[in-house]
């Protein structure tokens, strides 16, 4: 329940402090006073849009502070507890909500202190007060609001949530299946592309590293011819030659100093040092023989390798890339092919799947359909007492729900609603939008928020001159359905009219002053007289008469 309202430089407003109670409270003040000011300062608290033409003039910023108390709302005591901002100092018992809004426009908002983004401040706001405007009732003309007045009627906000599941879940597959239809035919023609390339490059039949090793053998079966030449030749100069060669002349070199060590020892290391180098040849020699010997001069073998690697260059062209990555090309080709392949197998699993969730969908709001209907008759039998209450006593309504041979999917469900009325007696039901007056499409927007605000769980209900284009007996009747709602609900009314205000449990007066330089508008609770004074200028305007006087008096419900 909202027990505190604090607002600072708001609109026309310098300073204000209001305290609310249980009950009724009624709000009234003459035209252009500014009678809905506090309702829209406490929209700030609660989540509403702010604006920088709402800071009031030459000062810098704007301030709104909203108390409550939670004893009645155990949903905002949870979540307050949920996201860690209970008012430790009150055993969350209290909660503050603030909001600041500067000059420049930038805003701030504040739960119990802590700095919060403004959708955290709305998801309370949900929680703890319900607001019904002056033009509501122009909206139930819209079937979105028409649903979600059933909706809110019936309470099923599960398997209204539900259905919103099941078709977010149903649009993201579809929409997912249109894109790859979409790509479906560039797809095909890439894909038939592959299977000509993979099964040259199958047939082919490069291996990995194959290009660089026969490329290789290839450069050395061309030069066979001078590299068994020049073996031979080394060969000879080595240890293969008839009169003279290298290990020959090691070996005397050898022999001669051997003969010299006793002269000086010292030539042992040469000797060692030569007959290490002696080694070396021999096998240097055995090795270059063994290469000769092995050293293939075959023409054919040597034709088929330039034939293979001529296919492999003709083959790189045709793909432009390098011969040595062409094995490395078909792998990465094969692999685009599986996958392409796997893109048909995922259109048919996500239109299986799609299938799934459209009937996963139908299902929920098959649901949801069956409980509108049944708390449609419900509501219709309701709204048609309240509005006979409202001097249309003739008047018949009706809640009037259907489906389409082929429903179109919709978060909120598969049914079509209108709302129905016959206004006098031995009409025919038609659309509210086509029969109803302004008036009368005032009284059954008002006939309906009671309805449904009897139905809600928030302690805090505002309704905003809602009862405009409604009068005498008919606002008699309004006042007492308003103060029957204050019994078990805070309720805060703004309104124009005497009949209603003197319903309220309590009475506060919005007046507006101005020095020719600056405009300030006050809100103060009337006491019994005040309020008296204020019913009979509501009554019978600025000028306050016996009769007037009386007449407030009979209107005043003590």
């Amino acid at each position: 329940m909202l027990t505190q309202l604090t607002i600072q430089n708001f609109a026309i407003v310098q300073f204000l402090e209001l305290e609310f109670h249980q009950g009724m409270t009624t709000i009234t003040g003459e035209t252009g006073a500014g009678k809905s000011i506090a309702i829209d300062a406490l929209g700030l608290c609660l989540g509403d849009r702010a604006d920088a033409n709402m800071v009031r003039v030459d000062t810098e910023q704007a301030e709104v502070n909203a108390r409550f108390t939670l004893n009645d709302t155990p949903h905002a005591k949870n979540w307050l507890k949920n996201n860690d901002l209970e008012d430790s100092q009150s055993d969350n018992t209290e909660c503050l909500l603030r909001r600041i809004i500067t000059r420049e426009g930038r805003s701030r908002a504040y739960i119990n202190g802590t700095p919060v983004p403004l959708s955290q401040l709305k998801s309370l706001g949900q929680l703890l007060v319900n607001i019904h405007g002056q033009h509501a009732h122009q909206s139930l003309l819209k079937n979105d609001i028409q649903l979600s007045i059933i909706d809110e009627y019936a309470g099923h906000h599960l398997l209204l949530q539900k259905v919103k599941d099941t078709y977010q879940g149903w649009h993201f597959l579809n929409k997912q299946l249109k894109q790859l239809q979409l790509n479906q035919q560039e797809k095909q023609a890439r894909k038939q592309l592959l299977e000509y390339q993979i099964e040259e490059l199958d047939a082919f039949a490069l291996a990995e590293n194959e290009f660089q090793e026969i490329e290789q053998e290839h450069k050395r079966l061309a030069n066979s011819g001078a590299l068994l030449t020049t073996c031979q030749i080394s060969l000879l100069q080595l240890s293969d030659g008839e009169e003279v060669d290298s290990l020959s002349l090691l070996r005397k070199s050898v022999s001669a100093l051997e003969h010299q060590v006793d002269n000086d020892p010292s030539l042992e290391s040469i000797i060692s040092t030569l007959q290490e180098a002696i080694i070396q040849i021999e096998e240097a020699s055995y090795e270059l023989r063994h290469f000769s010997d092995n050293l293939e001069l075959d023409p054919e073998h040597f034709q088929q390798l330039e034939t293979r690697i001529s296919d492999v260059l003709s083959l790189a062209r045709k793909h432009q890339i390098q011969p040595e990555f062409l094995f490395e090309h078909h792998q990465k080709l094969t692999k685009e092919y599986k996958q392409l392949n796997n893109f048909d197998s995922q259109i048919e699993q996500l239109t299986i799947d799609l299938q799934q969730a459209q009937e996963n969908y139908f299902k929920h709001a098959q649901k949801l359909s069956q409980s509108r209907s049944r708390y449609a008759k419900e509501l219709s039998k309701k709204i048609t007492a309240s509005i006979q209450q409202l001097n249309m006593e003739k008047g018949i309504f009706e809640v009037a729900l259907s489906q389409a041979n082929e429903p179109t999917l919709s978060p909120l469900g598969i049914d079509n609603i209108e709302f129905k009325v016959a206004t006098n007696a031995g009409q025919s039901l038609q659309d509210l939008g086509k029969v109803a007056s302004g008036g009368e499409l005032s009284r059954i927007g008002l006939a309906i928020q009671v309805i449904i605000s009897q139905r809600v769980s928030t302690p805090t209900l505002i309704f905003d001159e809602v009862d405009v284009g409604i009068s005498g007996a008919t606002a008699s009747v309004v006042g007492k359905l308003l103060r029957s709602l204050g019994d078990n609900t805070q309720i805060l009314c703004v309104t124009h009219l005497p009949q209603v205000a003197g319903n309220g449990h309590q009475q506060m007066f919005v007046n507006k002053q101005s020095n020719g330089k600056t405009t300030n508008t006050t809100m103060v609770k009337l006491n019994q007289q005040d309020r008296l004074n204020e019913l009979a200028r509501l009554l019978g305007g600025d000028r306050i008469t016996q009769h007037t006087l009386a007449n407030a008096q009979e209107l005043l419900v003590e």
